[in-house]
């Protein structure tokens, strides 16, 4: 029989969720109306003109539509790619290592830059990567001349995946090391009594024990594939760096916020959305294929 007193606390407990789920992800999406209008912040939306689908086809018309289409997709699929690629590489050495203190410490250092936001590592970075900063004057030692990191376009998307591995491969390395655990050491004590050596070990046992969570982490990761990291790149870049560093998410707050041409932004975040839908639902779809990862 069912204790309905004791479930109302439940639901009370779900309320600042729901409160803030209602004011922060669902209000504000009636803002979506602003792309289909010449939106005037002095008629409101109830009054601006309506223009139908005049935003988006000027969108379409930019030429900077494709490069930052193009600077989303490449810098985002970098990323994805370079996050779960080392984290891995990362655990499977780390479960190799047998001296249990060191292990952990290893693991705690990694994992702290995780906590850091990106306005103190931005910071950082500038200043380490600078022309005045250690890099260069250790570059010096070998007679190269001081380069200007993150004022070079061409080097940019490789600092800002580079960075962005740095900062989250120890907290994505959890996930592996937790999947690790899930194998049963038998395996590797009869493994290791038919003589099977350390990288066949890793290679017939641990891989294939952790296969499931691979796949399931490079599934879901395609819902991010429109999500280049706009607070990383925002506090990085710089007008020299725009051909190669401008993202969706950049270029909608230049338009929307700093340039006030509110409808054609909206237009721009209203696409990203509806494109991120879709691959979210795919790889939802996917994940609950080959992975049998459900959440409903």
């Amino acid at each position: 029989m069912v204790n309905k007193g004791f479930a109302k606390h439940y639901y009370l407990m779900l309320l600042p969720g729901f409160i803030w789920l209602i004011l922060f992800s669902i209000v504000p999406m009636f803002g979506i109306v602003m792309a289909f209008q010449d939106y005037n912040p002095g008629l409101g939306i109830l009054h601006s003109e309506w223009v139908g689908l005049e935003n988006f086809k000027y969108m379409f018309s930019l030429n900077d539509s494709g490069t930052i289409l193009f600077n989303t997709v490449f810098i985002a699929i970098l990323k994805i790619i370079g996050n779960l690629l080392i984290p891995l590489i990362f655990a499977l050495l780390l479960n190799e290592l047998r001296i249990n203190y060191l292990k952990r410490w290893i693991q705690t250092i990694v994992y702290l830059p995780h906590f850091i936001s990106w306005v103190i590592l931005s910071g950082i970075l500038l200043d380490v990567f600078g022309y005045t900063g250690p890099v260069n004057q250790m570059l010096s030692v070998f007679d190269v001349k001081p380069i200007l990191f993150f004022g070079r376009a061409d080097l940019f998307p490789a600092l800002v995946v580079g960075s962005d591995v740095w900062k989250e491969f120890g907290f994505n390395t959890i996930i592996y090391l937790a999947a690790l655990t899930s194998i049963n050491p038998a395996l590797y004590e009869a493994a290791a009594i038919d003589g099977a050596s350390r990288l066949q070990r890793m290679k017939n046992i641990t891989i294939p024990g952790i296969v499931s969570a691979i796949i399931l982490l490079s599934v879901l990761s395609l819902g991010n594939v429109l999500n280049a990291g706009f607070e990383q790149i925002f506090n990085l870049y710089n007008p020299l760096v725009y051909s190669s560093g401008d993202i969706i998410d950049t270029w909608v707050y230049r338009t929307g916020l700093v340039n006030l041409q509110f409808s054609l932004a909206t237009a721009m975040g209203l696409l990203k959305s509806v494109v991120s839908f879709l691959m979210i639902t795919i790889s939802y779809y996917l994940a609950s294929r080959f992975a049998n990862y459900r959440i409903f």
